[in-house]
């Protein structure tokens, strides 16, 4: 398209270069900035022009045009609206989709610019209305509809105006009223407050009462009586009747006319199809509702004018001006568009010129304007992404076999085969209470009745936890970074070890590859640290490898790494990490790219060609957020636009698409059988692509519960964890917020309860300093997370003494947001080098944790929904108090420390000479701090603990 100076009108030099909303009013057939400060004033007798500029993940900037026409505004006004919307995204390179808002038919889009609603006032400047400025109050009425977006329409202060089905404001002069219509909604009732409280702001300055009237409560107190005085008293309220408010039917047919000289002629076909568009021309598809107007590419700023006018005129010729209308170019459709033509080719990402924007900057720039934002274009993106979780939890494997699950030992629970499911449950430090992460694994050989399996147990241990846990469903080869990050060191084998996979091989005659030590196998090593590290298993041939990697290879007693030339550094010193997993006692050959022995290539059967360029992976994109509707299997979904925490409502389940992950969000007031529907509804929306952007059906999909919320999902959100821990239901919520004074109201949010281990005891335990990794109690080998040096040498002993040492240091994992924490280091560093030096001096026995006698008095009081400890935690509690008594030390203020069980009053071996008022200083806290006891309360002089 070319574009001249001319045609620029110069009140949209410099739009559109940061986020953001712009507004210009039409006056005297010009657009004229408004004022921020008047963002969301509209005036019924104006036209606007509305720009929305988006800056996405990429760089790259997003733009949206709307031009909104008021009831009251003179066709010529609409009429240069609606061209200097053209002109606007000629400005902007002829990328922005436009759209036409009617007054009081506005999409939801363009309303969620101004939440919680617009409320156009009478008046108007151009048209040579005065505006309105009462100097009383005037009783004023209003409607509202909607659950995510709310259409506020005034009507006449009329008993007349009132109905059962929807939501009505009176806006008094001391008093705002919202009645309830027996058959609204929650939600609905939820949004119509958001209004009352934006009346309250705007028009009374913040000073005026609130009340709210429940239809059919009739005077059952003092506020309904009051409402309905201003009516003369209560009366039946009369059925709502239809209006010229009802929309366009959608039975109308889709019609596809092509605009000649600004005429639009009929297209005859009999289907449409993206053929039929050809990219000189402009079309008209008349929808019912919508009248997409389609400029080709090659067409020029008057063709797309003419194209704009033909579509006025063919509204004004059906009577349809109420209609939406939307202008979309070539190559930049809007989903719905796509979905109206049976056939679309999904061609790859379309490479468009950017001739016309930089023409359009060119002319720009010689005046003076900064045109950055014209040509920005998206950077490439190479940090590597956080997986926004806490890495030093506590981790338990389950491999499936049949309708079983079987607990993996340590040693095996990085170890996953391609032929089968594994459940996995990690519990983690939150920021204010623990944490849990319930997810399956699918090998990509793996058969449906172990998937099946799979998902029913991990359903099964969500719901006996009450649904406080996260759920999250993983298929080989598409893991996101937080599956990484919790596995860490995390290797992938061929074949299968349950009796499923072994059925299906033999029941397909195919041969068994499953994994063995001394058989030939070639594994590619990737990630990007030691916290994220992964060793694959490919086929062993040359045109496995890739360039950009590296690799292992063993065949019997011989080992081989393999260096990519492409290779980063941080690749190529995880090679030797991952030796230490799957070869630990053995040397290896080095193979740089291009200098290979001839006995590497006879392994792989020979040279051939391999690729050089990495496997890109799915990146997170801009998020969208859904309202889900789930009704006998069919899935509807309605995308909430420009959202924040308080679209998600507690009745509904909410979908926000990343492209990469799927989160499924489930309202505490959810039905219980919907609730167990959620991984279904995540998987449907996967299979339905919504928003054709060519989503995988291996998407990793996350479940997550409301007030259970954890950061990877609440980093979308400008998030109030106050706002989740609030008891009621929307319209509860919200209206306890407004009478607040628009804060929620502060209670004690409980503590949640530790999700419970299904193997062994729960863990509960404080946040440790050391940043360690290590794994769950399991019965081979008994290895807690954030222990202190002292007692991870004496628990190896525990160990199984066979286990080789790594070759490399152990990984430091760096939590995304560490909480900073100094108030103690000093003591800590103390009790521990004074554990420490216990290990120096010869042993004088045997150090065998005893039991500690029972207590007279009651056990102390816990949660009702926990568990007890579990036996790791126990036997660590008891070795420290040996190792203590074995050799009494001092602190740093003198004070001898003893165990716990010379200073509970049940001892048989009393430390004397003690002050009881600090009787907790003789511990050595440092130690009770790492193993999460913590002294509580005295009862009759015995000391409680936390566990």
């Amino acid at each position: 398209m070319s574009v001249s100076m001319r045609d620029l009108d110069p009140a949209f030099q410099g739009a559109g270069q940061k986020a953001g909303i712009e507004v210009w009013r039409i006056e005297n057939f010009k657009p004229v900035p408004v004022p921020q400060s008047s963002y969301g004033k509209f005036f019924t007798g104006d036209s606007y022009v509305i720009l929305k500029t988006i800056a996405l993940k990429s760089g790259a900037l997003r733009h949206d045009i709307h031009y909104w026409l008021g009831k009251d505004t003179s066709q010529d006004e609409a009429g240069a609206a609606a061209l200097k919307t053209v002109e606007l995204d000629a400005a902007l390179g002829g990328r922005a989709v436009q759209y036409r808002e009617v007054q009081g038919h506005e999409t939801e889009r363009f309303l969620s610019y101004f939440k919680p609603c617009i409320i156009p006032q009478e008046g108007g400047t151009a048209s040579g209305f005065k505006h309105v400025e009462s100097e009383e109050h005037k009783i004023r009425m209003f409607t509202c509809q909607g659950k995510h977006v709310v259409h506020v329409k005034e009507v006449p202060f009329a008993r007349s105006s009132l109905n059962h089905d929807d939501i009505f404001i009176l806006d008094t002069a001391n008093k705002i009223f919202q009645f309830n219509g027996s058959n609204s909604s929650i939600q609905e009732r939820a949004k119509a407050l958001e209004v009352v409280q934006h009346i309250k702001d705007t028009y009374h300055d913040g000073k005026c009462d609130i009340a709210t009237v429940e239809d059919g409560k009739l005077m059952s107190d003092a506020e309904t009586g009051e409402f309905w005085g201003f009516f003369g008293g209560f009366a039946p309220l009369p059925r709502k009747t239809a209006t010229d408010d009802i929309k366009v039917a959608d039975t109308i047919p889709t019609q596809l006319f092509c605009v000649e000289k600004g005429q639009a002629e009929h297209v005859a076909a009999d289907s449409l199809t993206k053929e039929l568009l050809d990219t000189n021309k402009c079309y008209l598809l008349d929808c019912g509702p919508e009248i997409y107007v389609w400029m080709g590419r090659s067409t020029s700023l008057d063709e797309r004018k003419a194209a704009s006018g033909a579509a006025e005129e063919y509204l004004r010729s059906q009577d349809r001006l109420k209609s939406h209308i939307i202008r979309v170019i070539e190559n930049f459709e809007t989903v719905t568009y796509r979905s109206k033509f049976d056939t679309w080719p999904q061609s790859a990402e379309v490479a468009v010129s950017e001739d016309g924007r930089g023409k359009v900057a060119a002319l720009l720039k010689r005046q003076g304007v900064n045109v950055r934002g014209l040509l920005k274009a998206a950077p490439a993106n190479k940090e590597e992404p956080q997986p926004y979780i806490d890495c030093t939890g506590n981790l338990q494997v389950w491999r499936v076999n049949g309708q079983e699950k079987i607990l993996l030992p340590v040693p095996d629970q990085s170890k996953f085969y391609s032929g089968e499911c594994y459940i996995f449950q990690y519990n983690y430090p939150g920021e204010d209470q623990e944490e849990c992460l319930i997810g399956t694994w699918f090998g990509k050989q793996s058969v449906e009745e172990e998937r099946n399996s799979a998902t029913s147990h991990a359903n099964k241990m969500v719901e006996s936890l009450k649904f406080i846990a996260a759920q999250l469903q993983v298929c080989e080869g598409s893991e996101p970074i937080l599956f990484f990050a919790i596995f860490q060191s995390f290797l992938v084998l061929k074949g299968g070890l349950s009796d499923g996979y072994k059925n299906f091989i033999s029941g397909k005659e195919l041969p068994d590859d499953t994994y063995k030590e001394d058989g030939i196998a070639l594994f590619r090593v990737q990630g990007s640290g030691p916290e994220n590290m992964q060793a694959i298993q490919v086929e062993p041939v040359a045109s496995s490898l890739n360039s950009s990697y590296c690799y292992i290879l063993h065949s019997g007693s011989l080992v081989f790494t393999w260096i990519g030339n492409l290779a980063t550094p941080e690749v190529q010193e995880l090679v030797e990490r991952q030796l230490d997993v799957i070869k630990p006692n053995m040397q290896s050959k080095l193979q740089k790219e291009g200098s290979e022995s001839e006995q590497f290539w006879e392994i792989l059967g020979g040279k051939s060609e391999y690729p050089s360029q990495k496997v890109a992976r799915d990146a997170e994109s801009d998020p969208h957020l859904f309202s889900c509707t789930f009704l006998k299997g069919d899935l509807k979904v309605t995308e909430i636009y420009n959202f924040n925490q308080d679209d998600l409502m507690t009745e509904d389940i909410f979908i926000l698409d990343c492209h990469s992950s799927i989160f499924v969000w489930v309202g505490q007031q959810v039905d219980l059988k919907l609730k167990t529907q959620a991984l279904v509804i995540g998987e449907k929306f996967v299979k339905h692509d919504f928003l054709l952007e060519k989503l995988s059906l291996q998407t990793p999909i996350y479940i997550i519960n409301e007030g259970s919320e954890p950061q990877f999902f609440t980093r979308f959100f400008t998030w109030d964890s106050t706002k989740s821990s609030m008891h009621g239901n929307s319209f509860q919520r919200k209206l306890s917020i407004l009478k607040n004074g628009g804060r929620p109201t502060l209670t004690n949010k409980p503590k949640r309860r530790t999700p419970a281990a299904h193997v062994g005891r729960s863990v509960t335990a404080e946040k440790p300093q050391q940043r360690s990794r290590s794994m769950s109690f399991s019965p081979d080998r008994v290895r807690v997370r954030g222990r202190s040096p002292a007692f991870n040498a004496l628990a190896s002993a525990f160990e199984n003494p066979s286990a080789r040492n790594l070759s490399t240091p152990p990984p430091q994992v760096k939590k995304p947001y560490p909480k900073s924490d100094s108030s103690n280091v000093a003591t800590r560093s103390t009790a521990i080098s004074s554990l420490t030096a216990t290990f120096e001096q010869p042993p004088r026995e045997p150090l065998i944790p005893r039991s500690i006698k029972p207590r007279p008095k009651s056990p102390p009081k816990a949660d009702s929904n926990s568990k007890e400890s579990p036996m790791s935690s126990k036997m660590e509690a008891l070795t420290i108090q040996e190792d203590v008594k074995e050799n009494e030390v001092e602190d740093e203020e003198g004070l001898t420390l003893y165990p716990y069980d010379r200073l509970i009053t049940v001892s048989t071996d009393p430390a004397t000479d003690i002050d009881v008022t600090k009787r907790e200083t003789y511990l050595s806290s440092a130690e009770f701090r790492e193993n999460s006891i913590q002294p509580e309360l005295q009862i009759s002089g015995a000391l409680v603990f936390r566990v």
